[in-house]
């Protein structure tokens, strides 16, 4: 496929083996799928590799990966939390992201990892030092992949970020992962964003989406004020989309501030493909 269609262009290592991306790996188990299914390689070789990629990105819906792949593997980095052991939880953290797609990484360890291990902190079984630790290691892994990724100059701008107050970012930085995915312009912003300055990126920007990330509830009075002024002042010329525990709690609140709130980043993949069609109709 590589020599015969264009389909792969891996480079050459200092040994001279090929070296394959993460998307060369996507995209060769989004073909063999489409073959499954009675596609033939003359005829997805004819699309183009862009194609392809695109065709990929678009019908991926991210889902929790569970049960018996990772669970041996969570349940021994847990382990290495109490007391903390560096060495033994970055080499099994590292060896286990390096050798599957990511997406499966992301969906089946890393999320989970960061959600267990709030989970201990709530507990009290781990410090605040040991969960910001983990989560750095997840946000290192999320922002390696994106920094791999092509930038890119066209497609549908959007802009993330976490409300002020909000410093648990890694939920904003899947979105942006996804975004990035599917070839959008991305205007990552991260943690604890005051409205007033995102407002004013959004009105130089025009970005075709705003998300914000509320991963932890908050109580109405400090929700209604912020939707409103996103209404307000961003509404007018950009759709906006929240996510996270604290949107689904304050549901209400946001949709009747014409924010859509997003169940899970399945929805969002949703919601990204037809973004990206309003922007290829409108181009």
């Amino acid at each position: 496929w590589e020599r015969r269609y264009g389909l792969l262009q891996p480079m050459r290592g200092a040994n001279r083996y090929r070296l394959y991306t993460d998307e060369d790996v996507s995209l060769l188990r989004y073909i063999r799928a489409e073959l499954d299914k009675g596609e033939t390689i003359g005829e997805l070789a004819a699309l183009g590799r862009d194609v392809l990629l695109e065709r990929m990105r678009t019908s991926r819906v991210p889902t929790e990966i569970s049960g018996s792949p990772f669970e041996r593997l969570l349940a021994e980095l847990l382990k290495t939390l109490e007391p903390l052991d560096r060495v033994t939880f970055e080499r099994k953290l590292n060896g286990a992201v390096a050798v599957i797609p990511f997406d499966e990484a992301l969906y089946g360890i890393l999320l989970p990892l960061q959600i267990r291990v709030g989970e201990l902190w709530h507990e009290g079984r781990v410090t605040v030092a040991v969960e910001h630790y983990v989560t750095r290691q997840v946000q290192q892994k999320i922002f390696s992949v994106m920094n791999q990724m092509p930038v890119a100059e066209e497609g549908p701008k959007i802009v993330i970020a976490c409300p002020p107050g909000e410093y648990h970012e890694v939920g904003a930085l899947v979105v942006a992962y996804q975004c990035r995915l599917r070839g959008c312009r991305v205007y990552y912003l991260g943690a604890s964003v005051p409205i007033s300055d995102l407002v004013k990126l959004c009105v130089d920007v025009r970005p075709a989406l705003t998300v914000l990330s509320f991963p932890v509830p908050l109580s109405g009075p400090e929700v209604d004020p912020v939707a409103k002024q996103l209404a307000r002042e961003v509404r007018p010329f950009s759709e906006i989309a929240a996510g996270g525990n604290g949107a689904l709690a304050e549901r209400k609140i946001l949709e009747k501030n014409g924010i859509r709130v997003l169940e899970d980043f399945a929805k969002l993949a949703e919601f990204l493909s037809s973004i990206a069609a309003q922007s290829s109709h409108s181009s």
